[in-house]
Parts: structure tokens; sequence; C-alpha cells
């Protein structure tokens, strides 16, 4: 009988969240590359590039991938024959492996994980608990898989309850494009079909580890009805002209799964569930010998890519000013140099809070820009850790107080913005900028200082002043209210022409 010690175990769970932190699975990198080949789109290719550019720094510097280190997540089927040597149950195990892991000193990881979630919304500073499922199965064998799942690609998980005649193409695409870009495409899509409300939903999960296979599907073809699902879904959500990061482009997810599951007669229950451009998940079985050694991925699997910034503008965002602003077009790229400030959700809602109460406010938003980041702590010569941004969308509601309130003119963030703060912007002929979601590494390299002026409590949330050289940006909406995520996608959908284009 196989006996797993409660050291290898947690060890083997901490040394498995930290190496996904900095390396992409080699199958996200290789399909990603043959995209980036592919793209004929120059916004979206750009973004690929910048991904590609992060993704190696980030494993050569052993430094996380994104600053969003995730939900942490694990998968465990446990053989029957297997003897624990802990008091532990598997969870509290997991646990100590995600605490370990994501305080560690020489790579700490951003803690994301709140508790009273719908109360006081208190840090656990060590980024559990974890979400742990359990399968038994046959053998004297553990086989784990850990993933982090990051905020932006988890809150665009979808479900639906189908009648059993109704089309799940027909649904995947009318929702995708309602997902805009906060999930980081290019990605992945998995949809579980079948069983019960979560059963498809932890099927959807589960799918999303499996292996980036589409191209060998094409190769030899459909056999089963997933299968064709597979293909027909890849090939029309691509049509849809999303691209990366939703600028437009010809592609918008690299790989479909679908996994299906006996259901009741009255019933298709249907999950989709989307992987984001910073993919992070790794396999490994214990087998009573020790912890698991997970094989580094060779450099060699990269792509050697440089930024091209020959067609950026360089701004001083330390002598910007409306007018300067007022001629920006959207899908301009940008390379910001100056004192940018950050903040998002908890900051916002706190100087609206203030400015409602007639408070006076701690920064002066004059004439300045606000990056919306929460970035991860730095370690060695480091002015700050990965810092890459964070979902636009979610500090909507925060724009019209904030701009009319206080003299801020500019926003920096990822994906796109709602309707209602798109006219904001207009009204108030301020510009929002986009920085590639999943290139975190490679932007923190552009911040040259960091400090916190307000709100130390909040942590990674905290409104910090960041001296910023080149850092590359692209203009999403300019000061007229034109959005680079409404006209990139159309162009794109229209230009491949799989799918009618319908006219308003």
């Amino acid at each position: 009988m196989t006996t797993i010690r409660e050291e290898d175990f947690v060890q083997s769970v901490a040394d498995a969240f930290q190496f996904i932190s900095y390396y992409h699975p080699a199958d996200y990198i290789r399909d990603l590359w043959a995209a980036y080949q592919r793209e004929e789109s120059p916004a979206a290719k750009d973004a690929m590039a910048q991904i590609l550019i992060n993704s190696r720094m980030a494993a050569e510097g052993h430094r996380p991938i994104c600053q969003d280190t995730g939900i942490a997540i694990a998968f465990i089927r446990a053989g029957m024959d297997v003897r624990w040597d802990t008091k532990k149950s598997l969870e509290q195990l997991v646990n100590e492996g995600v605490r370990r892991a994501f305080t560690d000193r020489d790579n700490p990881l951003r803690a994301s994980m709140l508790s009273d979630p719908d109360g006081k919304r208190v840090n656990t500073g060590d980024n559990t608990p974890a979400v742990t499922h359990v399968e038994l199965v046959p053998g004297d064998k553990v086989e784990v898989i850990v993933a982090a799942k990051g905020g932006g690609s988890e809150n665009k998980s979808k479900f639906v309850m189908m009648l059993p005649s109704d089309s799940i193409v027909d649904w995947v695409l009318s929702v995708v494009p309602t997902m805009g870009a906060d999930w980081c495409p290019p990605g992945l899509l998995s949809l579980g079909i079948g069983g019960s409300p979560e059963k498809a939903m932890l099927m959807a999960k589960w799918a999303m580890m499996e292996p980036l296979d589409i191209h060998v599907l094409k190769a030899r073809g459909a056999k089963t009805r997933a299968e064709e699902l597979r293909l027909e879904i890849h090939e029309k959500v691509n049509a849809l002209g999303i691209g990366a990061q939703g600028l437009g482009g010809l592609s918008t997810v690299l790989d479909v799964k679908v996994v299906d599951y006996p259901t009741h007669a009255a019933s298709k229950p249907v999950a989709l569930l989307p992987n984001c451009a910073a993919t992070r998940h790794a396999h490994f079985v214990l087998d009573g010998s020790g912890p698991a050694r997970l094989e580094p991925p060779s450099l060699d699997d990269w792509p050697k890519l440089t930024l091209d910034l020959a067609s950026s503008r360089r701004v001083n965002l330390d002598t910007l000013g409306k007018a300067e602003i007022a001629a920006w077009k959207a899908g301009d790229r940008l390379l910001l140099s100056g004192k940018l400030l950050t903040g998002r959700d908890a900051a916002h809602k706190r100087l609206v809070d203030m400015m409602a109460r007639g408070e006076k406010l701690p920064v002066d938003f004059t004439n300045r820009f606000i990056y919306y980041t929460g970035p991860v702590d730095a370690v060695r010569d480091e002015v700050v850790g990965p810092a890459g941004p964070t979902t636009s969308s979610r500090m909507d509601k925060f724009v019209e107080p904030v701009l009319a309130g206080t003299g801020l003119i500019g926003m920096v963030g990822k994906s796109e913005r709602g309707p209602v703060a798109i006219e904001s912007i207009r009204k108030h002929g301020a510009v929002y900028c986009i920085a590639v979601g999943g290139a975190a590494y490679l932007v923190s390299k552009a911040i040259r200082a960091s400090r916190v002026l307000a709100f130390e409590d909040l942590g990674m949330e905290a409104i910090r002043e960041f001296e910023v050289r080149d850092m590359p940006v692209t203009v999403a909406v300019d000061a007229q209210g034109n959005s680079v995520h409404k006209s990139g996608p159309a162009h794109w959908k229209a230009r491949i022409g799989k799918i009618p284009v319908t006219v308003a």
C-alpha cells in the first residue's frame, strides 16, 4: 500500500503553484505563437507579441506572468489503496500548500481571496482557502492538478439551463460577444454539457486543463458530437473577429473543449468557462516516493520577439492636458512616461464616498492619469512586482463622479468600457487607454519608482504613484467617444465574413 506523507503532499502543492505562476504550459505558447504568425491585425499582433515577450520574461525571472495570481484550485484523484500519513483533511493540506506558495520569500504571489464576501470583504492574507475537488478512484497513486484562475476570466463564466431542442452553438455565439475582452483573449473556451448544473460547471473546469489539441482534431476529423461542437465553435467564435484583447483580429480562441455527460430527459445544462492569456495549470502524480518534481520547460519553447515601438507616440504625463489628448484617436499606440496614479475598485469607492460627504481628497487628480492595477509585492531590487491592468468595467459606475469631481483626464486599464462610461469620457473630454492583460511582468519593467499616496490599508488596492518610462498602451476610447473595442471587432468580423454581419 502506498503511503503519502503530509509534507510531501503540501510541498508538492506549494511547488506547483509557484511553478505555474511563472511558467505558461508549453502547448499554450506553441499555439499562441502559431496564432501570432497567422494574425493580420496589427493591433492584435502587437498584443500577442507583448503576451509572448512577457511570458518569456516571467519564465526567465521566475516572477508572475500576471499580477492576478488567481484563486487557487486543486483537483485531486486519490487512489483508494492509498494510505495518508496525516491527521489533516485533503482540503487542509491543499490550503497549507497554497499558503506556503503565496508567501514565498523569493516569489511572493498576490493574495486576492477575501472573507465575508458580501460584507467586509477582508483579505485573508495568504490566498487561502483554495477551492478543492476530490475524487476517489481505483489505484495506489494520487493525481493532482492545480490551477490559478484570475478574476477577469472567472467573472465571465456562463451557465444556462437550455431546452433539449435549443442550439448550443447559437447560445455560445450570442454569449461570447457579451464577454468582451475582460477574459483576456486569445485563450480557451471550455464547455460542460449535461449532468446537473454543478456537474456541468465542474466538467467545464476540468476540461480546460487538458492539452490544446484542436489542430490534431482538425487533421483527423470529428468522431463524436462533442468533437463536432469543438470544431464548429472554434471556427465560428474566431469568425466573430473579437481578436486578442478585444482589439479585432483572426484569433479569439486557440482551442475549444467540450465534455458531456448523460442528463435528465427534460434538461440540457450547459456551462461555458473561459481560460485567459495567463493560462496556468500543472499536473503531477504522487506515488509515495517523495514530493513531486516538476520539469521546467526549455526556454527554446518561447519565440524570441522584441516590441516594435516605431509606430508609438511618446507622451509626457507630467505636462499633459486636455488639448493634447483631444488629438488622440482610438487605436493610437502610446508610450507613457512620467507620474501615473494607480487605484481600483476599493479606492474608487472610497474616493466617491469622500466626495459625497464633501471631504477633501488625499490626492490631487488634476490633469492626471490613473492606472487600474493591483501589483504583486516587489522582491530584491524590484521597484514593484508584476503590475498588469485589471478589468476596467468594474470601475464604470465611478467614471462620471470621478471625472466630474476630481479633474482626472485619463484612465488606463484592461478591455472595453460600457456605454455609460464612454459617454462620461466623451462629455468630459477625457481618454481611456488599455495595457495588455497577461503582460504584467513586461509592464512592471516600465515602472521606475513607486510610492503609496493614500489608503495604505487597502494593500494592493491602495492609491500609488508610479514613475513610468515608455509604458506601452493603446487608446481604447478617445475624447470623442470612439471605442476601438467596437470598431476593431466589427471591422474584422466583416473581413472574415464567415458569419453574416448584422446591420443595425
